[in-house]
């Protein structure tokens, strides 16, 4: 039997996808460097811009925690930023289908992630592992740096808009903001008391131990994703 043709056609796909997908990568992670970036220069602005103005023990504060995450802290609100190492592809069912751009070359769809999460920065300073964060917004580059972005209140480039845009500095300063000003609008509300009524003589035992009582903006609630 010939195998032959089909063997040909592994290592072309191989060549084909692994470049794109090295390409896609190479912007994704220029991407998050450059967000880096933004977010030092905005957490100093902000700093300086509120100088006198907060209590000492209020923080602005940006902490590089990796090649691939990065985190604001404004308050008592925490953002974290980390860009997946991967490149995915669209279900089939994704409005990315119907854009002009993307049905023009299949191969414009495949993107890289930059999710953003917002937590209470009481998890992480009490060490509350088991509080619960958000995922608030998420931002897609290709291998043209052509981006759209979903999320909370995010309306700069949606996915029918996807190649009409690269994105740079100041695209990503209003992603940014608009991430901030919805963490920060985004209040912790009470539980119900449902679910709030039983707790375990553990819990009381341990209580030096926060994480035992878990913790969240919208903890019993739902966490709607109607304008993502």
């Amino acid at each position: 039997m010939n195998t032959q043709p089909l063997r040909e056609k592994i290592l072309k796909t191989v060549v084909e996808k692994s470049t794109l997908k090295q390409r896609v990568f190479d912007n994704t992670f220029a991407t998050f460097n450059l967000l880096k970036d933004t977010l030092l220069e905005m957490a100093s602005e902000l700093d300086d811009a509120l100088e006198g103005q907060l209590d000492k023990r209020v923080r602005i504060e940006y902490r590089d925690r990796g090649k691939h995450e990065a985190q604001l802290q404004i308050a008592s609100d925490l953002l974290i930023f980390r860009m997946n190492t991967d490149v995915y592809e669209f279900d089939s069912n994704h409005i990315i289908w119907q854009n002009g751009y993307v049905q023009e070359d299949r191969a414009n769809s495949y993107c890289g992630v930059i999710s953003i999460y917002n937590f209470l920065s009481d998890s992480f300073k009490y060490n509350r592992y088991d509080d619960e964060g958000y995922l608030i917004g998420r931002l897609f580059i290709n291998r043209d740096r052509k981006f759209f972005v979903e999320g909370k209140r995010q309306t700069l480039v949606r996915p029918m808009g996807f190649g009409q845009a690269d994105i740079d500095r100041l695209a990503l300063i209003s992603i940014l903001e608009t991430a901030i000003n919805y963490a920060i609008n985004f209040d912790l509300l009470v539980p119900p008391y449902e679910d709030c009524k039983r707790v375990t003589v553990d819990q009381f035992n341990t209580k030096m131990d926060n994480s035992k009582f878990i913790t969240g903006k919208r903890l019993g609630y739902d966490f709607n994703v109607d304008d993502i």
